[in-house]
């Protein structure tokens, strides 16, 4: 990200923090199953452009991801018939995924009452 004087300057694509990608890829797999690359691609539309998704971070995530059982894969065709691995959350992916928003709730409402003290 460039930054300007340690800001970030306008129309710059922000940096996720650490342990935000697992969140956003479940909170993405709600919407149904989809491979890497259109994991990425939803993020990228969901949060209106400010994050962009490194596809040499994705595929770390959704390996980390299974390997909790958070989430599963299967091989399938993609739309443009080329074979690819889609992701589910799976019940468990769900819970987590519950917490996460409940724990980032609680950060951005901090932030923010730090922020708001200055006023």
């Amino acid at each position: 990200m460039v930054t300007q004087g340690g800001m970030p300057m306008a129309g710059d694509r922000a940096t996720l923090v650490q342990g935000t990608l697992e969140l956003l890829v479940l909170q993405t797999l709600t919407l149904g199953a989809q491979h890497g690359w259109g994991i990425s691609a939803r993020i990228e539309q969901l949060s209106g452009e400010v994050f962009a998704v490194n596809q040499g971070a994705i595929y770390p995530a959704l390996q980390r991801l299974r390997a909790r059982g958070w989430i599963t894969a299967q091989w399938r065709a993609t739309e443009e018939n080329r074979r690819a691995r889609y992701y589910t959350l799976t019940a468990a992916g769900r819970r987590q995924l519950a917490r996460e928003v409940a724990w980032w709730r609680r950060v951005v409402a901090g932030v923010d009452g730090v922020l708001s003290s200055g006023s």
